[in-house]
């Protein structure tokens, strides 16, 4: 007998084992599989919400007459789009990241790389030091400065009854004008996302 129930176990452990299987999927197919496993925070998320906020800053009636007004591509700063979700793990450096590499993309801003400032500053100091000829070394206050600010925030909204939750993020991102303090635009994108837990689990 007790060979029996070892052979079945060593059965189901060769089973089990053999049962992983793994393929490459697209953004989309990539998102209908997340959603069967997690109701959290998904690439696939980050990429609607930052696509729809560039489709509404470039449509804003409040930024079309700043870019008249100004007769010039805006030079721009990104600044934080801060988690204030209480979610712990939520992917805030995702959102900056896609949000950077999209306004990029866009040609519509000329960026300033904001985490490089503190670099560059220690390189031209060093380069006055000393250390460097004088007449390679490059001048300081000769940077760019920028003609507008980017920020925002993510919220979420939770609702749970009976193994049912619902949450729905807000993705809020405000525009302003740096030298008059003024406000350019302020818009956001808004996600749900649904799940049901049996008693059993997932």
């Amino acid at each position: 007998m007790k060979k029996t129930i070892s052979l079945l176990t060593l059965l189901l452990l060769i089973t089990s084992c053999g049962s992983f299987k793994a393929q490459r999927v697209d953004s989309d197919e990539s998102d209908e599989k997340a959603l069967e496993i997690t109701d959290q925070w998904v690439q696939r998320d980050t990429e609607k919400v930052v696509s729809e906020i560039l489709t509404k800053i470039s449509s804003h009636k409040g930024f079309k007459r700043y870019l008249m007004k100004s007769g010039k591509t805006p030079t721009v700063f990104i600044g934080e789009v801060k988690n204030l979700t209480a979610e712990a793990y939520f992917p805030i450096n995702d959102i900056n990241d896609e949000f950077l590499n999209e306004i990029s993309a866009s040609g519509d801003f000329i960026l300033i790389d904001a985490s490089a400032r503190e670099n560059i500053l220690k390189e031209i100091t060093y380069q006055h030091d000393g250390m460097v000829d004088p007449n390679t070394a490059k001048s300081i206050g000769k940077q760019v400065g920028a003609d507008l600010m980017i920020f925002g925030n993510v919220y979420m909204k939770p609702a749970t009854r009976k193994g049912k939750t619902i949450k729905q993020y807000s993705v809020n991102i405000r525009m302003t004008n740096i030298e008059t303090g003024l406000e350019v635009l302020r818009t956001r994108s808004k996600l749900s996302k649904y799940s049901e837990q049996s008693k059993s689990g997932w």
